[in-house]
């Protein structure tokens, strides 16, 4: 079984994925299998002064709470749903995936 592949959609600028068949999916999951989803990663956050924020030029660098060492959440309607690191493909980058968020994870995300 060869893994999802996502690559950017020339036409749509938006990112697709390549399932690698509906074949075993039952009937009811099968309907939703084409309905798109937005998918973000998430970099880092940080919390910035107004006046500070209208003090950024081009050359300003915001410093992220997130570490370089430490893997990128992958966030699908506003829950994270895995994590990875950034590739570089094709002068592209792209994130692989290096763990699924476990249910109870995704679970204790919901209060």
């Amino acid at each position: 079984m060869r893994p999802n592949r996502i690559y950017l959609s020339p036409t749509e600028g938006g990112a697709v994925a390549e399932p690698d068949s509906d074949e075993g999916i039952p009937g009811n999951l099968a309907m939703i299998m084409d309905l798109p989803l937005e998918v973000t990663v998430r970099l880092g956050h940080t919390r910035i002064l107004i006046g500070d924020l209208l003090r950024l030029d081009k050359n300003s660098v915001l410093e992220l709470s997130q570490g370089a060492d430490e893997p990128l959440d992958i966030v699908v309607n506003d829950k994270v749903l895995a994590r990875g690191e950034v590739v570089v493909m094709d002068d592209r980058l792209g994130i692989r995936i290096t763990d699924i968020v476990s249910r109870k994870e995704r679970v204790e995300t919901l209060g």
